[in-house]
């Protein structure tokens, strides 16, 4: 875990662009969200592999959301149940479910629908808000967290040993 915290930072501090940095958050939102075995979450493995984003942050985001989806899976059945119940869309979800093709991807499962309508919803907030953040970060914050005696004192210990024999 002190790798990953330190492979974070210097992910923070290094020329990586703040939007790369936000995608990778936005990424594993989506994947720490949602169900894990299921085939989207493959797909956004392999957007993730395939655009090299920030494996890191990525980690780190599906690590983090993963705890916030076992919270939230009420509301994702709340939500997954009155789509997948709406009388309107019933020829929809019954032409989606006679489909081998939509039944593998498994959105007739209610906290599975709710958390990809969710999450989807909410990641272009998440790709502003981290952008910001880290945009903040490196413009206002890291100069004045490297001044502080808890961090010079940190630059001491093991940490900053594992922190600083990263490669890029």
């Amino acid at each position: 875990m002190l790798t990953l915290l330190a492979k974070f930072l210097r992910a923070l501090n290094s020329e990586t662009g703040a939007w790369a940095l936000a995608f990778a958050f936005v990424l594993g939102m989506i994947m720490g969200l949602t169900p894990l075995w299921r085939v989207h979450n493959l797909v956004i493995l392999l957007i993730a592999l395939l655009f090299r984003v920030n494996l890191t942050g990525f980690i780190l985001s599906f690590l983090l959301f993963s705890g916030f989806a076992y919270l939230l899976d009420p509301l994702f059945h709340q939500l997954g149940f009155a789509i997948l119940s709406a009388e309107s869309w019933q020829p929809v979800w019954q032409s989606m479910y006679d489909s081998a093709f939509w039944r593998v991807l498994q959105f007739h499962h209610t906290i599975t629908i709710g958390s990809v309508v969710i999450s989807v919803a909410f990641a272009p907030v998440l790709a502003v808000v981290s952008f910001w953040i880290v945009s903040q970060y490196r413009r206002r914050i890291q100069r004045w967290f490297n001044q502080l005696r808890i961090v010079q004192a940190l630059k001491a210990n093991r940490f900053w040993a594992i922190y600083s024999g990263l490669r890029g």
